[in-house]
């Protein structure tokens, strides 16, 4: 084959990594189109990839898109490696010398892929059509780098490779397509030496770089892209074309929609985020037609007992605010806990104690429930293999929800849902509210970190919904129980002994690796996550201070469930008095904390007229405890602007609050210390006056009169608060407590 030589004893680690990654993918397409006297009218695919990776299964999904038959050669074993490099250029000279000899003559054509992380973007007439038009009898892919090429050593090939004016220049081996006739001609001449990626590739480009085999073979390159894709060096060029009910990819550079897309190495990312696409697996007008597949029937009346077995590892490995609230959201997911395991990994001493009193009351209700650590002893990557074994060593564990404490799942139906889904790996869309961070990767960067997709923010904000096949997802994800005791394969979390990266990566890692799709579906609203930053421990309601990092949760937890009803046209807002309003404002929860916050801080004013607090006199004291006393002050005018600015400027028509207070407090009544406040005037443009605990329950007496608007409310509800005037038209009085202890929440508002 000429005099072109091959020094492989130098190629690259970096080379040799490359291309021995690939597995060689021969397809056999099966597609009946019309063609004339003497023309190719058949296409034909052979395969020799493993047939239960994803990404075999991607393509085979693609090939039926195209009512393409698929036949594999020599498909490897559970027990054996899988097929590599030139050892499946025997497997089809001998299928065509076999059972497929009726391929070798001129009205068939073979396409030859070299991996089976493959993309079919169109069907056999439009890949017949552009090998017509190419007018040669086997045309390979082609690429923008020469391999190997040792220019400094004199015996690179670029120079070797005939001129093209406009294209890639070099062969690529992971695409070919031929006549039959072709292609044996061409496998003929292996001589069956080698059985890397490397002999092959060589093999290629020795025929190839010989003039006279590439003319006697009337072999030429796809060098515009119109065949095959090849995403290596490429990249940028790669765009999806998004057209009725399906899905190209396009190169901009040539403006060609290849028919045949494959990728290698870190291209295999963008081959992943193409494949979310193409051929139909979403689109504008029909959606996601993807995630209709492989779905698992869970249907309504199911018996409890014919349901999939789940467990479910709640790690909670740093400080977390509403844990309780997870804890309960495990508990009444609508799933039956009779069905559900649950293990805990806890290493946080201030929540011991809540995890410890749930399991306490409720461990009955599931399957089973314990704790796997109460110590520091196992790390989080240690945690997560252990608790992954106790699905993995049980043949009865259908599935294994990981969920970190930080992820707030506030859709009952979630597990239901993910179970329904069917992945071996599927994580729910989760992100912090109002924000872009989530719990997954859309792409990976150069440096294995991450990227932003193009799709990214459109499946965030759920613009675009389906399921989707990342390369990274963390917190919260359900892993298939037979996939935990086959393809996912272990360790998990590591990377072996001694490895120092984060059991989150390590987890991605190992699973792209071994070949295993990560998926993440939008197709619901799963919940959110939490903000863990300026997280404090230091209180005894540490929840009470998170307002501003976690607003959704601190809603959910402190604010009345009526509250929104006060913007409604028929306002359940209250005017019991002239000017007066009267409206829900606080859950039971925060009435309840906040009294108890203030109990435990214990420094009760007294009443006293001295008071160093306002500058050391009171002219109405109270017996109370400033906000700022226990480090809520600024916690709490950001409540005043979140929760009664809205209010104030509903109900005082033209006016616009500025939400200030200097002075806003707890005041404890009770008969033998204060149990009533002589009439007086606010120091405020208007007054806030929040009960915090139950008329007739917690006291008896109480309330608040204007005298001058004859006025009197004495039935206090808790959580409710009391809105008025406060310097000029509004003054008012305590009535005095005759049993009990009166707890009010007072903010002088815009003094």
């Amino acid at each position: 084959m000429g005099n072109i030589r091959f020094n492989t004893s130098t190629t690259t680690t970096t080379d040799i990594y490359r291309c021995c990654r690939f597995l060689l993918l021969l397809l056999l397409l099966l597609g009946s189109v019309s063609a004339g006297p003497g023309e190719a009218g058949e296409v034909y695919l052979l395969t020799a990839a493993p047939r239960d990776t994803d990404a075999f299964q991607r393509f085979l999904r693609s090939a039926r898109h195209f009512n393409y038959t698929v036949k594999a050669l020599g498909v490897e074993s559970e027990a054996s490696g899988p097929l590599g490099g030139g050892l499946a250029l025997p497997l089809v000279k001998e299928a065509l010398q076999g059972d497929l000899r009726h391929l070798g003559d001129d009205s068939v054509v073979v396409v030859m892929s070299r991996d089976h992380d493959v993309l079919l973007a169109s069907g056999p007439a439009e890949l017949l059509a552009k090998f017509r038009q190419a007018r040669h009898r086997l045309v390979f892919a082609a690429e923008s780098f020469a391999w190997p090429d040792h220019g400094q050593q004199g015996q690179g090939l670029r120079d070797h490779y005939p001129a093209v004016r406009h294209g890639k220049r070099f062969l690529s081996h992971g695409g070919l397509v031929g006549t039959g006739a072709a292609v044996r001609a061409l496998l003929a001449l292996w001589d069956g030496a080698g059985d890397t990626a490397t002999d092959e590739r060589d093999f290629y480009t020795r025929v190839y770089l010989d003039p006279e085999l590439r003319e006697q073979l009337n072999i030429t390159l796809d060098h515009r892209c119109r065949i095959f894709q090849n995403l290596h060096g490429s990249l940028a060029e790669v765009v999806l074309k998004f057209e009725t009910g399906r899905v190209r990819a396009r190169n901009i550079e040539y403006n060609s929609l290849p028919v045949v897309v494959f990728g290698s190495g870190q291209t295999k990312a963008q081959l992943t985020y193409l494949g979310n696409y193409i051929p139909d697996a979403w689109s504008y007008e029909s959606g996601c037609r993807a995630c209709l597949e492989e779905e698992r029937d869970l249907a309504a009346g199911t018996e409890d007992r014919l349901l999939p077995r789940v467990l479910v590892a709640l790690f909670v490995e740093t400080p977390v605010p509403f844990l309780p609230d997870a804890l309960q959201r495990i508990l009444t997911m609508a799933y039956p806990a009779s069905r559900v395991a649950l293990l805990v990994h806890c290493t946080v001493k201030h929540h011991q104690a809540q995890v410890s009193r749930f399991l306490t009351d409720h461990w009955a209700q599931f399957e089973s429930a314990r704790v796997l650590d109460q110590t520091s002893a196992l790390s989080p990557s240690e945690a997560r293999e252990s608790a992954a074994a106790v699905c993995r060593d049980d043949p009865g564990c259908d599935f294994y929800l990981s969920l970190d404490a930080g992820v707030a799942l506030t859709n009952r139906h979630s597990l239901r849902l993910l179970i329904q889904q069917n992945r071996k790996v599927l994580a729910p869309l989760v992100s912090r509210t109002g924000k872009l961070w989530s719990n997954f990767w859309g792409a990976r960067g150069e440096d294995g970190f991450y990227a932003r997709s193009e799709d990214y923010v459109d499946i965030v904000a759920r613009h675009r919904v389906g399921v989707w096949s990342v390369p990274h997802v963390s917190t919260v994800y359900l892993l298939h129980g037979s996939a935990l005791r086959g393809a996912l394969g272990a360790p998990l979390y590591s990377q072996g002994p001694g490895s120092s990266q984060d059991h989150e990566l390590a987890f991605s890692h190992n699973l792209r690796n071994r070949g295993v799709f990560m998926h993440l579906t939008n197709r619901h609203e799963f919940g959110h996550l939490l903000s863990l930053s300026n997280q404090t421990t230091t209180h005894l309601h540490n929840d009470l201070w998170q307002m501003e990092e976690n607003p959704q949760d601190w809603k959910e937890r402190y604010i009345h469930a009526d509250y929104d009803k006060i913007f409604e046209e028929q306002s359940i807002v209250q005017k019991p008095c002239n000017e007066v309003f009267w409206f829900p404002l606080f859950s039971d929860a925060a009435c309840d904390q906040i009294i108890e916050e203030m109990e435990n801080h214990g420094e009760w004013s007294g009443g006293k007229h001295e008071d160093k607090r306002v500058g050391g006199y009171e002219s109405v004291p109270t017996d109370d405890i400033h906000m700022g006393q226990i480090g809520f002050h600024d916690q709490w005018l950001a409540f005043l602007r979140r929760f009664i600015k809205p209010v104030v400027e509903k109900m005082y028509k033209g006016y616009v609050t500025e939400s200030l207070s200097v002075l806003s407090f707890v005041v404890r009544y009770r008969p033998d210390r204060q149990p009533f406040l002589r009439p007086h005037h606010d120091a405020s443009t208007y007054t806030i006056n929040i009960a915090l605990n139950t008329a007739g329950v917690d006291y008896e007496g109480g309330g608040c009169r204007f005298p001058r608007q004859e006025c009197s409310i004495t039935d206090s509800r808790k959580g409710w608060a009391l809105m008025h005037p406060g310097r000029l038209t509004h003054l008012h009085e305590g009535l005095p407590t005759t049993n009990g202890t009166r707890y009010i929440a007072v903010s002088f508002v815009d003094p």
